[in-house]
């Protein structure tokens, strides 16, 4: 999911007289458009799917590095049961902590 600027650079403008036509274009792309403002960029439009996803890899890294960095600093080993069942409560209402983060 690359934005290629020649395609996904969208004025304000062009989403206020035609809405319809830019969600289209970001349903079937699946490609983040770029809206602009005075040749400025303000705002993206993402399809809710591909943002969602977007935010749990963004998680996954960010535990990766997390459990590296507790590893390393720490020198803990984490057990892959703990991190399994950890990544399984993810987005749920008994979401637990990062094994071996110490929250």
């Amino acid at each position: 999911m690359s934005v290629r600027f020649s395609e996904d650079v969208v004025p304000l403008s062009d989403l206020k007289v035609n809405p319809d036509k830019v969600i289209d274009r970001v349903q079937e792309s699946h490609r983040p458009i770029l809206l602009t403002s005075h040749g400025r960029g303000v705002a993206v439009v993402q399809r809710l799917e591909d943002y969602e996803k977007t935010l749990e890899e963004l998680r996954f890294v960010k535990a990766v590095a997390q459990g590296v960095m507790v590893s390393e600093v720490q020198g803990k080993v984490v057990d892959a049961d703990e991190v399994h069942e950890w990544l399984a409560s993810w987005g749920t209402d008994d979401e637990k902590d990062a094994p071996g983060s110490g929250q």
